[in-house]
Order: C-alpha cells, then sequence, then structure tokens
C-alpha cells in the first residue's frame, strides 16, 4: 500500500533521528514524519500552483502547532480541543521561519505553507529542533525552489562544557540556550537566551553547534538527492530591467538627497512628491509594470544607501559606522503605576511600565511541556501610530510576540527569585515611537522601569543591535542600525546583556548565512554599545533598584508553615482565612508546599496577618502576650481567642490587678484585651491566659495588694503593638 515508504536514519547527540517519507499527508507537495528519541512531528510543505496577484512579498507562512495528545493531556480550555497558537508555538514557528525564508526566491510570489504538526513528546528532544529539521527534510524534498538545506539544534553550557541537545536534566542545568541553524557552510539563524555569558564563550559555543549542523546537512542532503522531486518553474515578479533603469535615470539625485537626512519625518516627506513625479512620467510609457515602480522606487533606495555603505562608509544620517544615536533615558513616567521607563535612541521610543501582583496573577500555561505557569512576563505592543501609519488595532502579531518574549529572555536572568521577591511581575513595554531596534530599546526601558518599581534585579541589562551590508566577500557592520538601514541591510544582529556577559541573541538575515567573522565582529561591537548605554546613559538616571516599593504597589510577606498545618489556617470552609482577611484588609493566598503569601496595600496590614497566621500554626509561647477577643464569660472565668482556633481560659483571679467578684465587673462577650500565656497545669494541658499579668506588665498598674503611700518606678515600656497578636519576646 505504501509502495513509496523510505526510511532515514542518522544519530543526533547519541539520540537517534529517523526520517520517514512516503505514509503520510501524501498529497502535501513534501512530507515526512519526523522522529528524534520518542518525539515525532509530521512536517508538510506546500505551494501554491499560481502565483498571488497584487502582493510585493513573498507568501510564506509557518505553522508549529501544538497537540496536547502529543503529552498525554486533554486542553483546559471550555471547548476542549487546541484553539489559538499560544506563545511558544508562535516563538517556535518563528526560529524555523527565520532561517528559511532567505533561501526562497525573494521573486517568487506563490504561496508557500509550511507545517509542523506535533504529535509526540519525548521530554529529552526538542519538538522545536525536530520540526526545524524536518521542515528542511520536506521542503528539499518537494518541488519547491528552494537553496537549502538548513540544518539547527539546541546548545547547552553544563559545567563548563557545550552540549548538543541537552537533556531534560541537563536543560536544568544549561548556563545557556542556543539555537543554532545553518546551512552547509553558513550560520543562518542564532537564539539565544544566556545567564551572562562571555562573548568567548557564546562565539565558540556557536561555532561548535555550527559542525554539527554541518553533519546533519549532509544527511538531509542524501534524502534530498535520493527521493526529492524536480524543483519547478515560476514567473518572476521582478521589474524589467529596462523599468528599473528608467526609475534610476530619472530619481537616483533626487531619490539621494531625500535620504540624507537623520529625520524619519524629512525623509518621508521629501520621498513623496519623487514618488509621484516618477510615476506621471512612467505609467503611461510602462503600462504593464505600473504597479511594479514602487519596486522599482525600492531597489533603487536600496541600492543607494548599500553604496553609500560599501564603497564611502555612509550611513544615511550621517554617523559613524560604530556611533549611536541620541540617547535618553527617564523614569517616573507615569503617576500611579508600580514604575516606568522611557528609554529613547533617535527617534526610536519606549516606555515600559511594571505592575507588581501576588502569585495568583501568574500566568498559567497549557502546552507540551512541563512548565504550568510563569511568574515574570514581558509584552511588547507596537501601535501604527508609532511609524506614523494608521490601521485598527487587532491584538498582538507575531512580530509583537516574537519582541516581548526577547526581551523577557534578555531580562530574565536578573530577575530575583521566588523566595528573594514574592511578587508575580508583568512588563509592558509601549513603542510610542519607531525607527528601528525597537526590542532592544524595550530592554533598555525595562531595566529601567524595573529599578523605578525597586524590584532588586541582579545587574541593569541594555540591548543593541549590529547591522550588516554585504556583497561578495566584502562587508561592513554597524552598531545601532535605524529602519532604513534594517529594510536594506543584510541582518539585524541584536544582542541584550549586562556589563558581565550576554542574556539574549536574535539574528535576523535576509542572506543565506553569517561567516565566523561577521559574528565575531558582531559580538565585540554590541558589547561595547551596551556597556556604553549601560554607563553613559542609563545608570545616570537611576544606580540601583530602589529600596523602597511604590506606595501603590501591594505590599507582599511570606512565610513557610508545616504543610500540615495549613488547614489550621484555612479553617473548616475557608472560615478563618476569611476572616484574617477581612480583619486586616489584605489578601492571603496558600500554596501545597506550606508557602503562605499575604498582600495588602499597608505593610503594616500585612504583617498583622502574618502574625495572626503565626499565631495560629505555633504554640503560644510561655510568658509572650497577645491581643485576644473575649469570646464568652463564665462565673470562673473569661474564654479569650488570641488567634483563630486558639482559646484560653483566664480565670477569674487573673481578670484584674484587683479582686474581681463577678467576671462581667470586668470584661464582656467581644471585648478586646490584652493578656499573658502562663505555663499550662501539665505538659500539653490547656491554654492558660492571665489579663492581670499583662495589665501589669504592659501598662504598669500595680496589684491592690501591693498599693502603699511610696512612690514606686514606672514599669518599663515593652515592645507591644496594639491591634494585633504579635508576641511579645523581650
Amino acid at each position: 500500500m505504501f509502495e513509496n515508504f523510505r526510511k532515514f536514519e542518522t544519530t543526533i547527540a547519541g539520540r537517534p533521528f529517523v526520517v520517514e517519507t512516503g505514509k503520510l499527508a501524501q498529497l502535501a507537495g513534501g512530507a515526512c514524519l519526523a522522529r528524534y528519541g520518542e518525539t515525532e512531528v509530521l512536517c508538510t510543505a506546500t505551494m501554491a500552483a499560481k502565483p498571488r496577484e497584487g502582493v510585493d512579498f513573498f507568501p510564506l507562512s509557518v505553522d508549529f502547532e501544538e497537540k496536547l495528545y502529543s503529552v498525554g493531556r486533554i486542553p483546559g480550555s471550555f471547548q476542549r480541543r487546541e484553539g489559538r497558537a499560544s506563545e511558544k508555538a508562535t516563538l517556535a514557528s518563528r526560529v524555523i521561519d527565520r532561517p528559511i525564508r532567505p533561501l526562497f526566491p525573494k521573486d517568487m510570489r506563490n504561496d508557500v505553507g509550511v507545517v509542523a504538526t506535533v504529535m509526540s513528546v519525548d521530554p529529552d528532544c526538542s519538538p522545536e529542533i525536530t520540526a526545524m529539521l524536518g521542515v528542511s527534510v520536506a521542503i528539499s524534498i518537494s518541488e519547491i525552489p528552494w537553496d537549502g538545506p538548513i540544518a539547527g539544534v539546541s546548545l547547552g553550557y553544563v559545567d563548563g562544557e557545550y552540549v548538543i541537545n541537552p537533556t531534560e536534566e541537563q536543560r536544568e542545568k544549561t548556563q545557556m540556550t542556543v539555537t543554532v541553524a545553518s546551512t552547509e557552510s553558513l550560520v543562518a539563524m542564532i537564539e539565544a537566551a544566556a545567564n551572562e555569558i562571555p562573548n568567548d564563550v557564546m562565539y565558540n559555543g556557536i561555532m561548535f553547534a555550527h559542525e554539527e549542523n554541518k553533519r546533519i546537512v549532509e544527511f538531509i542532503k542524501g534524502i534530498r538527492d535520493e527521493i526529492g522531486k524536480k524543483k519547478i518553474d515560476f514567473p518572476s515578479n521582478d521589474p524589467s530591467e529596462e523599468l528599473y533603469e528608467a526609475v534610476k535615470a530619472m530619481a537616483i539625485d533626487d531619490v539621494k538627497a531625500a535620504l540624507d537626512t537623520d529625520d524619519k519625518r524629512i525623509r518621508d516627506e521629501r520621498l513623496k512628491p519623487i514618488y509621484e513625479a516618477v510615476h506621471a512620467k512612467l505609467d503611461e510609457q510602462f503600462p504593464d509594470e505600473a504597479i511594479k515602480i514602487d519596486d522599482c522606487m525600492y531597489k533603487l533606495q536600496k541600492y543607494i544607501v548599500r553604496r553609500w555603505l560599501l564603497d564611502d562608509g555612509k550611513r544615511v544620517d550621517g554617523r559613524g559606522l560604530d556611533q549611536i544615536r541620541p540617547l535618553a533615558a527617564e523614569v517616573d513616567i507615569l503617576s500611579r503605576v508600580h514604575g516606568s521607563g522611557l528609554f529613547t535612541r533617535g527617534q526610536t521610543q519606549v516606555l515600559t511600565i511594571t505592575t507588581l501582583g501576588t502569585s495568583r496573577d501568574a500566568q498559567l500555561l497549557d502546552g507540551i511541556d512541563n512548565e504550568e505557569q510563569k511568574r515574570y512576563m514581558h509584552h511588547y505592543n507596537f501601535p501604527s501610530y508609532s511609524v506614523g501609519e494608521t490601521k485598527p488595532s487587532r491584538g498582538p502579531g507575531r512580530r509583537e510576540i516574537g519582541h516581548g518574549a526577547l526581551a523577557e529572555k534578555a531580562l530574565l536572568p536578573v530577575i530575583p527569585s521566588l523566595e528573594e521577591f514574592p511578587y508575580t511581575i508583568r512588563l509592558v513595554s509601549e513603542v510610542v515611537s519607531s525607527n528601528g531596534s525597537t526590542s532592544q530599546g524595550s530592554v533598555c526601558g525595562s531595566t529601567l522601569s524595573l529599578m523605578a518599581a525597586g524590584v532588586p534585579i541582579k545587574a541593569p541589562v541594555a540591548g543593541i543591535s549590529c547591522g550588516l551590508v554585504s556583497e561578495g566577500e566584502r562587508f561592513i557592520t554597524m552598531v545601532d542600525i535605524q529602519g532604513l538601514e534594517d529594510f536594506f541591510g543584510d541582518m539585524d544582529f541584536k544582542v541584550a546583556g549586562t556589563k558581565a556577559g550576554i542574556t539574549a541573541i536574535q539574528m535576523d538575515l535576509k542572506v543565506h548565512g553569517l561567516t565566523p567573522a561577521i559574528i565575531k565582529e558582531a559580538l565585540e561591537k554590541t558589547y561595547t554599545a551596551r556597556c556604553y548605554i549601560l554607563d553613559d546613559v542609563m545608570l545616570p538616571v537611576i544606580p540601583e533598584p530602589r529600596k523602597e516599593l511604590s506606595k501603590y504597589a501591594p505590599k507582599l510577606l511570606s512565610t513557610k508553615i508545616d504543610t500540615d498545618k495549613i488547614g489550621d489556617v484555612i479553617g473548616k470552609q475557608g472560615k478563618v482565612i476569611q476572616k484574617i482577611c477581612a480583619e486586616c484588609n489584605c489578601k492571603i493566598d496558600v500554596e501545597e508546599d506550606g508557602t503562605i503569601f499575604v498582600t495588602a496595600l499597608d505593610l503594616n496590614d500585612a504583617q498583622r496577618a502574618l502574625d495572626i497566621i503565626d499565631t495560629i500554626v505555633k504554640d503560644p509561647e510561655i510568658g509572650a502576650i497577645y491581643k485576644g477577643v473575649v469570646t464568652r464569660v463564665e462565673v470562673y472565668g473569661a474564654f479569650v481567642e488570641i488567634a483563630p482556633g486558639k482559646e484560653g481560659l483566664v480565670h477569674i483571679s487573673h481578670l484584674d490587678v484587683k479582686r474581681t467578684e463577678k467576671t462581667q465587673d470586668c470584661v464582656n462577650v467581644g471585648d478586646e484585651v490584652i493578656v499573658k500565656v502562663l505555663p499550662p497545669d501539665e505538659p500539653g494541658g490547656k491554654l492558660k491566659l492571665s489579663r492581670r499579668n499583662a495589665l501589669i506588665e504592659v501598662e504598669g498598674l500595680v496589684p491592690e495588694n501591693e498599693i502603699s503611700d511610696a512612690p514606686r518606678r514606672p514599669a518599663p515600656r515593652r515592645d507591644f503593638r496594639g491591634g494585633d497578636r504579635r508576641p511579645n519576646r523581650n
């Protein structure tokens, strides 16, 4: 039945990697089931028969589809089925997209759809890496024109050693996680999260991964050569050379003059009449290609910018190759938020806001890995007005999700642990103006915002991008690329980190790949630039995290109790914990491991609640003084509750410093009284309390039988704060 079924096998990091073709998805242009260990991903690539009309780009879609059956789980949504792609799935799609996209013909307009469906997950074998390799196979064996294959691996750094495709246990220990994709000769994509890794360790690791990729590329080429289909011809969408030369001859001098400014608004205004003039003259002369005149104008601008850089070392805005645009940093832009920071680089401005919350504010995750929630989130918004355009907001797209995740990775190594800072942290970066490198602006703005909010980050983080223009063996790199250099250049190499080392990398390319020399130079230039940004711009504004939180931020205290005491804190039907929350105007979260978080706007309220919890879970200390409430009165004395579930008897002889004939003469139900804990009659006996002893010790009252005419020395003031149940331990 499956006469075309074929199976190919190799090993990667000591685990079998198997490619099966000819059984599943036989109507797709190219398809394979990629198996890595027990991770299995169905990868397909299909191209439309005809080009799409009216588009000026190559319409490629890449979808990484997480299926929860792959990990034996039923989706937690109301409909119990997979819905919109999770953020992790979106990020995986982007990681696959970036190395394969530059290898397609730039003038092709046929839709190409690539789908990687995760069907089974082995925690030791990354489904993202399996999908990337499977996609490379699927496109390679299809009829789709493509200058591949590529290969990709994940690189770890454990105990000073590089590890290819680390296992789940190794991922817990690794100091960096770097996804490296390569062609047979060049590095095509780098995506990194690292714990302040030095440049040389990162560079050597990238080269180590590149060598492994070369071997895998040869394996995929063998599959392609054996069963691959013949690549089809496609109608080119490039404008004719005659049209381009006509546009160039007419407009090159005017376009040069228009581009020669550091102000994007001025540049755009200068270009508008040039476009109009070119259309007015050439639309009738080239009626069949009038729609492609704008493509020629784009091509002409690209030609000018690249020639300036390669031949003259000149940038559009007149900067030197390693010169950063004017920078500015500011904090406390917004009044009532928990923290805010504004970072400006040229005409790029990012305002980042920090919000602090409780454990219940952590994001719940429903994906194919073992992460169930996260307490640190970074969201990035890119409204149309930031580039002077207008379009309706429809929520974050893939680019916004990707940039937010990049900034999140960049800051994660310096975020304090839950034990150090028991808050959920959300950062939102609002791009209010954009002329290139907004993702790295959001990294800088986030550092400012976190420190302004009083989050004790371990070190400040800054980010910067490095661009590239190459021609054959020649290349020029430049720091802090603006929008035009990003559009017309070959690379956007984003690096974030502290002064100690790299925390995140994301590399976007328009060429097939980078040589080792380019990678090394980009790492060196971005390190120098981010140190300058930190020392000269950011730290003079706010040198360290503030010691106190904003008055508008919730005040959060935590403690840990024995798990068998959780029931005592919660109480029957939650009555105890509800009573504490109402009395102390706070929120209380109890974790399964016995960790308790108390949150209130007033720190005193939170401390009071924590003291009550402490009293509940610990046996009252003999000699300690508490404030309690009279719950009932009897002939022989009064019962006083010093904490929910902790009630003791104050014998009538211990109600006052003077003789008491009747309990009600001294106290009544509902009265608040101070009491001192007395030793029990027997070990483990019932709680005994004394109001008399507390009055003597705290208020300095004198027992009736000790009164005399001689002056008495005032009783020492005890460290007892009314309104709480904290034991007096002096």
